[in-house]
């Protein structure tokens, strides 16, 4: 695992607050390290509060699908520890380090990996993840410093967890293999913890 490796992140796109927690707390059941309530779910700020007020103790809490910096503020009031975006946007990510909070900038190409470095991200969501594939990921992680971390997000799933591990990954989101509107809490910690058992199973 990579130094400060994440873990686990499940991406909650479309949850609402009225079943945010008991979804929140099959996820921290099953052990996963992180969840993300992206923006573009209904009230997603009432939702992070939820989070961070039930389970912020139990595992990290952060907004997703940020693209503007306006949004990092308010996400930190609401209680949100990490922030994660599409595209490798500069403004998001200092923003991000000046509330104290980690950004997770989105990069596709080598480019923009060392773009969101250079502008002080050290976690980055690798996505669309299944486009880069893990070869890709292979070599992004041979010349990026050791120190900064590779998050792939989309297409991965427990079948695809261990070889991620093993190309350098210090974790994973997990978007709609684990959550879609309207799972129930059991759906989603039976899924939840098939994918910890794969993760854990790959990292030791």
């Amino acid at each position: 695992m990579a130094v400060n490796g994440t873990g686990l992140v499940a991406i909650l796109r479309g949850v609402t607050p009225d079943e945010v927690l008991a979804v929140g707390e099959a996820l921290a059941e099953a052990g996963v390290d992180a969840i993300e309530v992206p923006l573009n779910s209904p009230d997603p700020f009432a939702s992070v509060e939820r989070l961070a007020a039930s389970l912020g103790e139990r595992c990290a809490v952060g907004v997703g699908t940020v693209v503007d910096a306006a949004d990092v503020p308010r996400a930190r009031d609401a209680g949100a520890r990490i922030v994660v975006a599409p595209n490798t946007d500069p403004a998001i990510i200092a923003a991000a380090v000046e509330a104290g909070m980690r950004p997770y900038p989105g990069v596709a190409t080598p480019t923009e990996a060392f773009a969101a470095v250079a502008a002080g991200a050290r976690h980055l969501k690798l996505f669309p993840a299944d486009a880069v594939g893990n070869a890709g990921m292979k070599s992004w992680r041979a010349v990026l410093p050791p120190d900064v971390e590779l998050l792939p997000v989309g297409g991965v799933d427990e079948t695809n967890l261990a070889a991620w591990a093993a190309a350098g990954a210090g974790g994973a989101g997990l978007g709609s293999a684990l959550y879609r509107p309207g799972d129930t809490p059991e759906q989603v910690g039976a899924r939840a913890v098939a994918m910890r058992r794969a993760w854990a199973g790959a990292t030791g």
